[in-house]
């Protein structure tokens, strides 16, 4: 309980987190017991970590975390698509942040193109996203 009262977590997290201490079968029917009480919820675990997500990271990267904690991809559709739709103004703003560039500003060389674009990468942004901010592309489809 100490566990779920800190933050939610899901169902193949816990039980990563618990298998040191009880067996399998033990633990699979304190999970059964726990999303029977509502205390345990993988659909509360993807709102929690998007939500945690949004503005700072892309799509690419919140499906990359929540495959990582067991979750599975029709828990996180609904998730994904609307981190999809955000995601060219968060990377927008990722990019302005980091880089300090004013609206319409592009890099003047390719070795900093290059260099802004693995960081936009890195944060888990799409190709075509992060092509569109780092060329200044300002229509939003």
């Amino acid at each position: 309980m100490n566990i779920l009262a800190r933050r939610e977590h899901s169902r193949a997290e816990l039980a990563r987190k618990l298998a040191p201490h009880a067996e399998a079968d033990a633990i699979e029917a304190l999970l059964d017991q726990f999303e029977q009480e509502n205390l345990l919820s993988n659909t509360r675990y993807v709102e929690m970590l998007a939500h945690a997500r949004a503005g700072k990271h892309g799509s690419l990267r919140l499906k990359a975390d929540l495959r990582d904690k067991g979750v599975s991809e029709s828990e996180m559709a609904e998730a994904l698509e609307s981190a999809r739709g955000q995601d060219l103004a968060a990377a927008r703003a990722v990019w302005q942040r980091k880089f300090g560039a004013s609206s319409g500003a592009v890099a003047d060389s390719a070795a900093e193109r290059a260099r802004q674009f693995r960081f936009l990468a890195s944060r888990g942004f799409p190709g075509e996203v992060i092509r569109r901010v780092i060329g200044g592309i300002e229509d939003d489809e």
